[in-house]
């Protein structure tokens, strides 16, 4: 079995992953492919990776590194599975751009890499490297899996679904910790297996059904902590998915750092008090970046030096390519197309987050009830947005890049047209090479 590791010099993402496969006695003998186009980050990423295989696996995997966009098509031949890791452009250039441009005209962001001005830019700059990666693989390994773990994940998986022909399914973390995290946070107490369904898209999907392992129903308990924590707890790190709670029902998958900025609800120049009320940490994203470089930079000596280990983690991918390998089913949390309405009450186009079923089979999706009408509004709001920015990338016209801008809640509440269509032009501009030309 060969895996290909797109974007490999994410070092800490690379060892997570490729340290499951080899815990796994099912995968540990594989081929392993490390892909990027750059040199420096991609030998650290060989040389751990190969320490790790030492270390913990008795060196069963064989791990080849290949450099470069001329080397990409032999990286990726005769794959089984292809991991994509990638951040195109970077933390800088790139994020800074998608943050201090808005920034002049007043457009304040937490995270900017999954809707919002700067998720659009993030998937405009990132489609088309993914366009070429597809028509490699539909040359020299048309039959592997594609798995999809770069934001924007519902633009960049959604795309990729629609147009490529490569077998997709895009993951995230963000469904594995939702009903345990929130039960720890509230301090409700509950017993093993817990009964979730969760469905929506990826980081709006809804927390939908939640009981223990003896039938209780644990929501009624949720909903009255939850706004006990919005009236008496100031500090509290999850108030904006609280008040998604009190207002709408039900929990949501991701974070409220990531929540605040996908709707007008939250983040208003005219209220400016709600950024404290709600514990929203604006240019929260730029920081997290600064600090994993700095840390990377401090620990990177001892992946490098003989020291790294691992234990297994819960990422899907390595039990996914397990499930495929083996035919034991699994079941994840992945995002794909909503062809045959999965989730009824969204369009056929959209990439949605539903459970699915692994087996040799592949992944199967599993059909949903249609959503409580108020939370398929939510993600209809961002599912806006992203067809109209997968329309910009997939015809190059720059009129579909304006109209994702106006449709996005955010940018929309708080800016004018004129000043929509000019901060894209100046985010165009701005972006230069990393984008290609529209029109």
């Amino acid at each position: 079995m060969k895996i290909t590791f797109m974007g490999a010099g994410s070092t800490v993402f690379a060892k997570n992953v490729l340290g499951d496969v080899m815990c796994s006695e099912v995968l540990r003998e594989c081929d392993i492919a490390l892909y990027d186009i750059d040199a420096d980050r991609l030998s650290q990423s060989e040389l751990m990776v190969n320490t790790l295989n030492k270390n913990i696996n008795e060196n069963r995997a064989r791990v080849k590194a290949y450099l470069g966009v001329e080397n990409r098509k032999d990286a990726l031949r005769g794959a089984d599975f292809v991991v994509n890791a990638i951040q195109v452009g970077l933390y800088d250039p790139c994020t800074i751009i998608d943050f201090e441009v808005p920034k002049k005209y007043g457009l304040r962001q937490t995270i900017a890499d999954t809707t919002g001005i700067g998720g659009i830019f993030r998937a405009l700059r990132t489609i088309p490297v993914l366009a070429d990666f597809a028509a490699d693989m539909r040359e020299v390994c048309p039959n592997a899996l594609f798995l999809n773990y770069t934001n924007p994940m519902a633009m960049l998986s959604g795309y990729m679904q629609r147009y490529t022909g490569v077998e997709t399914v895009g993951l995230c973390h963000s469904v594995q910790g939702c009903s345990r995290g929130l039960l720890r946070d509230l301090e409700i107490p509950f017993t093993e297996p817990i009964r979730e369904r969760i469905a929506g898209i990826n980081h709006m999907g809804w927390l939908l059904e939640l009981y223990d392992a003896d039938g209780k129903d644990l929501y009624p308990e949720i909903r009255r902590k939850a706004i006990e924590k919005l009236e008496n707890d100031k500090e509290c790190h999850d108030l904006v998915r609280y008040e998604y709670i009190r207002r709408l029902g039900y929990y949501c998958t991701e974070s409220s750092e990531h929540n605040a900025e996908y709707n007008n609800f939250f983040i208003k120049d005219k209220y400016p008090e709600l950024i404290e009320r709600y514990n929203i940490p604006l240019d929260e994203y730029p920081r997290r970046c600064v600090n994993q470089i700095a840390r990377w930079n401090s620990e990177k000596e001892k992946y490098l030096n003989g020291e790294v280990s691992h234990t297994r983690t819960k990422e899907y991918a390595s039990y996914i390519m397990e499930a495929i390998v083996t035919d034991i089913p699994y079941k994840i949390g992945g995002n794909v197309l909503n062809t045959n309405g999965l989730i009824p009450n969204l369009p056929r186009e959209a990439c949605v987050e539903v459970a699915c079923l692994v087996n040799k089979y592949g992944v199967q999706p599993c059909a949903q009830p249609a959503l409580p009408v108020q939370l398929a509004a939510m993600n209809m709001t961002e599912i806006n947005v992203q067809l109209l920015t997968i329309e910009a990338a997939h015809t190059l016209k720059k009129e579909h890049i304006y109209q994702a801008a106006m449709l996005d809640p955010h940018c929309s509440s708080e800016l004018s047209i004129d000043d929509i269509v000019s901060m894209c032009d100046d985010l165009i501009e701005a972006h230069g090479d990393w984008l290609p030309k529209y029109h």
